[in-house]
């Protein structure tokens, strides 16, 4: 008989402690424990200011300032006023702090590539952890960058073969009516990409033209973030910057391959319209008056 939910989730937990090292005095080797560890982690590639730090860990204040001044003992941290507001104070890496982070930052990813080394199914195992790590979920952010940065490439590339596995013709973008980086850049249009811990989860595209209109494109989620609705915070965002744009007609197209975009449009207040274009993939053609 198989274990009850409970049992699987406190084995997982239990799997999860012992391979990170949670419960290390010496996490990975340098003298230690994982707590520190992290602070150190989170003034390097983080933020120096120390109430973001504290909310990005989850740790009150008493044990962030035992972290911090067990940092200062060891010349890796100090902690000088916020020259916005000298009630504050940041902190910031030595150069014998930054030299352990280059460490540890080592040898976590030798750590991690042992892991999936190890592993029959890499991919499969790196997939149920992006579905983990997003259930238990850092704050997902909405940053607005240029379609040409790396992240924005990253959701770009997944959501052209997601539709590649999904569409009965296969995708093709160089048969898409695939927009121009510039016309989804403020002033034209915008692009929006869910950011969780580093990782891009889901993105959408506001493609500025000189038909009257503007175009929703490329909405995508990742199938580790589907369910928590991204799609609609991300809709709800790129259509609040096509107001501040001064646009008040939106057109999007998508296929009846991706019945929940069908549905999501159908129940958002977009209204089915007749074919705009000649892109040869869409069969589901939507519009919506801001």
């Amino acid at each position: 008989m198989p274990a009850d939910p409970i049992t699987r989730i406190r084995r997982f937990n239990r799997a999860v402690t012992r391979e990170t090292g949670a419960l290390d005095q010496s996490f990975l080797g340098r003298g230690r424990p994982l707590g520190p560890a992290r602070v150190l982690h989170a003034i390097g590639h983080h933020s120096p200011e120390l109430e973001a730090i504290r909310t990005y860990l989850d740790l009150d204040k008493a044990l962030l300032s035992r972290f911090l001044k067990a940092l200062q003992r060891d010349g890796l941290v100090a902690l000088t006023p916020d020259p916005a507001d000298g009630r504050r104070k940041l902190a910031t890496l030595t150069s014998a702090g930054q030299a352990e982070l280059a460490e540890y930052d080592a040898l976590s990813d030798a750590r991690a590539q042992a892991l999936l080394a190890r592993h029959p199914k890499p991919q499969a195992l790196l997939e149920a952890m992006d579905l983990i790590a997003s259930a238990l979920g850092q704050d997902v952010e909405m940053l607005e960058m240029d379609p040409r940065d790396p992240r924005a490439i990253h959701c770009l590339t997944e959501y052209y073969a997601e539709l590649g596995r999904r569409l009965r013709t296969g995708f093709d973008v160089k048969l898409s009516a695939d927009p121009g980086a510039t016309d989804m850049i403020r002033p034209r249009g915008a692009f929006l990409v869910a950011m969780s811990d580093g990782l891009p989860l889901a993105c959408v595209g506001l493609k500025g033209t000189d038909k009257g209109y503007a175009e929703i494109k490329r909405l995508w989620v990742s199938p580790a973030a589907r369910g928590m609705g991204l799609a609609k915070r991300l809709m709800t965002r790129i259509e609040s910057i096509a107001r501040d744009l001064g646009i008040t007609t939106l057109r999007l197209d998508t296929n009846s391959a991706l019945p929940e975009a069908v549905a999501m449009y159908r129940t958002a207040g977009w209204d089915e319209i007749d074919r705009f274009n000649d892109d040869p993939y869409p069969d589901h053609f939507f519009e919506k008056r801001l």
